[in-house]
């Protein structure tokens, strides 16, 4: 489904065609694509790279490929919500590989802590997403292991086009209901596992908060569909439901949600 409240991709210049197959091949998510959305993302790919400034940094070289090989990935979880998951930020930078961010955060007890991280990406609820490259590389080395950085950075942004961060984007009311009783089931669930120091099914880092459990299964959706449905089956329902059928379960001969 075309989602009735999001805008078609824009009159961009066409992508060139030899560009566009040296690209596609390099990403083995595309090949679950059927005729139609593999067009659909090639349409939201060249909107993207006419709107968005992608800045590589620390003497990193992207070249035309490379660049549209980063925007069909910042694309691929629009193919259903379309061009509207553009809108509010206008560039992607791309570091060579992780970097260090520090941030600050008051406690319960309203004591300020300073917090550093190495990070594969980032995307700020107003600003740019970041990406390091290396991460991207190694995700598409090893596409189906429920990773894929640009996703995650991705859902973040479609989640927060609603005016917050709270791993629930945009959907009509009723649908919104039911997604934030579901997701918070799934979300405890997991929460519960680490507690008790049970390997959860998916990576951890999804407990960290409700949007971070929906970007995390936004990555295994289109990396690992298999893995999300048989530890939350009804997250990978809404997730079917909100991205379109995973590629990557399509790649493997897996039949829809509920299929």
């Amino acid at each position: 489904m075309i989602w009735p409240f999001s805008r078609r991709p824009s009159a961009s210049p066409a992508l060139d065609p030899i560009r566009f197959r040296q690209a596609a091949v390099g990403l083995p998510w595309l090949r679950g694509l059927d005729a139609a959305r593999l067009q659909r993302l090639a349409a939201l790919a060249a909107q993207f790279l006419d709107e968005k400034t992608i800045t590589p940094v620390h003497d990193l070289r992207l070249s035309d490929v490379q660049r549209l090989r980063l925007a069909l990935l910042c694309c691929l979880p629009l193919l259903e919500y379309g061009a509207d998951g553009l809108r509010g930020w206008s560039e992607l930078i791309v570091y060579p590989g992780a970097f260090r961010v520090r941030h600050q955060r008051l406690d319960a007890h309203g004591v300020l802590h300073d917090d550093v991280a190495d990070l594969a990406g980032e995307a700020w609820e107003r600003g740019p997403v970041i990406l390091s490259w290396a991460d991207v590389r190694d995700n598409i080395a090893e596409p189906f292991e429920g990773y894929c950085v640009a996703v995650h950075e991705i859902a973040h942004k479609l989640d927060a086009l609603d005016g917050g961060l709270d791993g629930t984007p945009p959907l009509p009311p009723a649908w919104r209901k039911t997604w934030a009783a579901d997701f918070q089931q799934a979300f405890d669930a997991l929460c519960a596992d680490v507690d008790a120091n049970r390997d959860p099914s998916i990576d951890p880092y999804a407990g960290e908060s409700a949007e971070e459990f929906f970007a995390v299964c936004s990555e295994y959706h289109f990396s690992a569909p298999w893995l999300l449905r048989a530890a939350y089956p009804q997250v990978a329902g809404h997730l079917e439901r909100f991205y379109g059928a995973s590629p990557a379960a399509s790649a493997h001969g897996l039949p829809p949600t509920g299929g």
